[in-house]
């Protein structure tokens, strides 16, 4: 299966977790129906991206980067790239790569849908990130580094975000939930203290 089919297959069987996101999913479908080529950074001026919200095994703190681009704290994530199988594969390599941390263990599912205007992607003006959201839970004691497209890359509590747009708080919310739900992230197995030094 390519990337695009994949995607696709992926968000037309997603169950949305609202009417707003639900509008979303449609219009992504319907982008990629439009566009085989709907998940390339060079598709204009829309393009699908992946990336993933970074839970300790709490689900207590979210690892967060500050976008060396944008001066934004955002999840962990970006474009597709031709070694990219999957959707969840994209946004695991993407968490993997800003991150430093091995053995992060992702739910395929997406958690979050959200699109919007990215001044910095290339020369042509604003692009939209159509950017489809999942969750990953850190190995314990996990620290991390910080990559070329970032200026820091740190853990936040999941209640004192450093940046708190209503986007990352309801990413935030919808991602935790997901995780003390979901089997492949172990829910329902909390620890009790946060694994790592919050700063």
């Amino acid at each position: 299966m390519t990337l695009h089919a994949d995607a696709l297959a992926l968000l037309q069987g997603w169950a949305a977790p609202s009417p707003a996101q639900e509008r979303l999913r449609r219009r992504y479908v319907e982008h990629l129906r439009a566009h085989p080529d709907g998940l390339d950074r060079g598709c204009r001026p829309d393009h699908l991206t992946a990336s993933t919200l970074v839970l300790d095994t709490s689900r207590d703190a979210v690892l967060l980067t500050l976008h060396a681009k944008a001066h934004r704290w955002f999840q962990l994530g970006g474009h597709c790239e031709p070694v990219d199988e999957s959707l969840a594969g994209a946004a695991l390599r993407e968490a993997r790569e800003e991150s430093g941390i091995g053995g992060l263990v992702l739910d395929p599912v997406p958690v979050q849908l959200s699109e919007h205007p990215v001044p910095f992607c290339g020369p042509d003006g604003d692009v939209h990130h159509l950017d489809v959201r999942f969750v990953a839970v850190a190995p314990p004691g996990s620290g991390s580094t910080v990559s070329e497209e970032s200026l820091d890359v740190r853990w936040w509590p999941a209640d004192a975000l450093p940046e708190p747009q209503p986007d990352l708080v309801e990413l935030v919310e919808l991602a935790r939930a997901r995780a003390q739900s979901s089997s492949s992230l172990g829910g329902g197995s909390r620890r009790a203290a946060a694994d790592h030094p919050i700063r």
